[in-house]
């Protein structure tokens, strides 16, 4: 059975915040040279003006499944589920930013993925099936691999960003090469979530 997981831990006198665990299994970017490009783009796109939560440089990741909050011991199992997942190294281009549901009405902004996109979409297969046959719901959306780079807050400005959009479409940031997965935690607070990897999963030959 899969069971949920709250923590209350005091910030200060007569105040409470909740932090909820949640886990999800991505693929971190780490290269400093892809990194620093997707904080360049990251800080144009600030500078529209329109309100917005920009995602921290140490943050960028592709998420291949997000699974929610569950127990230990359910982590423990997907833990276990991962270590089986088989893939090699690989290649992706990253490259075009868009948003989400729609550039002409962005609320999610992200830098895309193009060439390796579809072997990226082959693991995440993988990983859907191990969780299916542990008891989670499938998720129904369709897997986009992308970066978020920043969530819109507001609607200020709105049309500059959407310009902005649109001339970096096609904005090339470079080739990154996958070497591994993650399963993450991320404890969400009032200054932004935190990240920790719980496991890590390498290509055939690198374990």
């Amino acid at each position: 059975m899969i069971t949920k997981a709250i923590i209350l831990v005091v910030v200060d006198p007569g105040s409470w915040e909740v932090l909820v665990p949640r886990v999800f299994i991505a693929v971190d970017i780490d290269d400093p040279v892809i990194v620093g490009r997707l904080a360049s783009i990251r800080d144009t796109v600030a500078q529209s003006g329109v309100p917005m939560k920009v995602v921290e440089t140490e943050n960028f990741h592709i998420t291949l499944r997000f699974i929610g909050e569950v127990d230990d011991r359910a982590v423990e199992s997907i833990k276990e589920a991962l270590a089986r997942i088989e893939f090699e190294e690989f290649d992706i281009e990253i490259r075009g930013v868009g948003a989400f549901p729609a550039p002409e009405r962005p609320r999610v902004v992200w830098v895309g993925v193009g060439r390796g996109g579809d072997r990226l979409g082959v693991i995440r297969s993988q990983v859907e099936g191990s969780l299916r046959s542990m008891g989670f719901r499938p998720e129904r959306q369709e897997f986009h691999p992308h970066i978020t780079i920043a969530r819109i807050k507001g609607s200020r400005g709105l049309p500059a960003l959407v310009r902005m959009i649109r001339d970096m479409a096609d904005v090339e940031v470079g080739v990154f090469r996958v070497r591994s997965i993650r399963l993450k935690k991320s404890t969400l607070t009032r200054s932004g979530p935190i990240y920790e990897t719980l496991a890590e999963v390498r290509p055939l030959g690198r374990r």
